[in-house]
């Protein structure tokens, strides 16, 4: 693998998807599957910070921007989802916090509120996953999970990512409150 990758030509196909790195121009499609989703996204067992801050067009542009110049430079591996058929933004997934010295990364994603309940998360965590190990050379691949969002822990064990673990009081919510996380990981 080279010291950069091209956001420009990486491109994952599965039967419903096309997976691909944010790129300069996508803001606005990224803004409203964001919009859509807002109130899942807020959930406390979604753990995802940045969805506490006011979504606009121009922030979700400016995340595509950074997330294109994070995947060149090897740093953060921030994917969209796309539907094949119409190539809407339909969610969002990634391979996080890479250490390299394994090479290990922390899987994470999230589905856009009218395309959910369809197995298309589950798809496109798999294929990410299958990306992560043969494109990246992934030794282990992890999900650090809210117990209490069961939506997402047993899509991990549908594609077969193996349960390691609860991490009691592992993180702490919006509010501070403290969730209980599961690990699963998947590992060559």
């Amino acid at each position: 693998m080279s010291n950069t990758m091209d956001p420009e030509t990486v491109r994952i196909e599965t039967e419903r998807l096309i997976i691909r790195p944010p790129r300069q121009g996508d803001g606005k499609e990224h803004f409203a599957a964001v919009l859509e989703t807002l109130d899942d996204l807020r959930k406390p067992s979604a753990a995802l910070p940045w969805a506490h801050e006011e979504p606009s067009e121009q922030q979700s542009e400016q995340y595509c921007n950074w997330a294109a110049k994070e995947f060149t430079a090897k740093r953060e591996f921030a994917l969209l989802y796309l539907c094949r058929e119409t190539e809407k933004i339909v969610g969002a997934s990634g391979l996080h916090s890479p250490d390299w010295s394994i090479p290990s990364f922390e899987i994470g994603w999230w589905g856009r509120k009218g395309f959910q309940g369809r197995g298309l998360f589950a798809e496109g965590a798999d294929a990410v996953i299958t990306w992560g190990f043969e494109t990246l050379g992934a030794r282990r691949i992890y999900a650090e999970v809210d117990d209490n969002n069961a939506q997402s822990w047993r899509l991990c064990e549908r594609i077969g990512m193996k349960h390691e673990g609860l991490a009691r009081n592992g993180r702490a919510a919006q509010d501070g409150t403290l969730c209980d996380v599961r690990i699963y990981a998947s590992i060559r």
